[in-house]
């Protein structure tokens, strides 16, 4: 009888968990597995896309660093890529390879993105520097955003 009860009590203890809803994957982990990253605002007004990619060469071991205005926004890895939209205006974008082994500084360009507009960048080489390459082709990969 006092094993049944257990059993009861544990069951009635997870049903209340998975009633709760999608909110308790934050506080049940264990249960639910990883927390879903909450989506970034999106600008309101007049937006433009950046899409930011890896040269096929870029490097298996390596991942990219992104960052907006200060803000790192997204890693990227192999066969990924990062989109996502920006509000019309000035914008720094900095990227750096990890792991940053030999102590590179990052690249950063300036970016005035204006309404409407969709702006495609591949991160690559040149020599042993990571330049952001603007680019007018864009090849399909899994997106990488957070």
């Amino acid at each position: 009888m006092k094993f049944s009860s257990s059993i009861c009590t544990g069951m009635s203890i997870l049903c209340a968990i998975f009633v709760l809803g999608a909110d308790n994957a934050q506080a049940f982990p264990r249960f639910f597995g990883k927390p879903r990253p909450k989506p970034s605002p999106t600008p309101s007004g007049p937006a433009g896309r950046l899409i930011v990619q890896r040269a096929p060469n870029f490097g298996t071991d390596l991942s990219i660093r992104l960052s907006i205005d200060g803000k790192k926004v997204s890693n990227i890895p192999r066969n990924q890529h990062y989109g996502g939209v920006l509000a019309a205006g000035r914008h720094v974008v900095t990227v750096l390879a990890l792991p940053n082994t030999q102590s590179r500084r990052p690249t950063s360009i300036a970016l005035t993105v204006k309404a409407g507009k969709v702006y495609i960048f591949t991160a690559t080489w040149e020599g042993d520097r990571l330049l952001l390459r603007p680019s007018d082709y864009y090849s399909p990969t899994t997106r990488a955003n957070r």
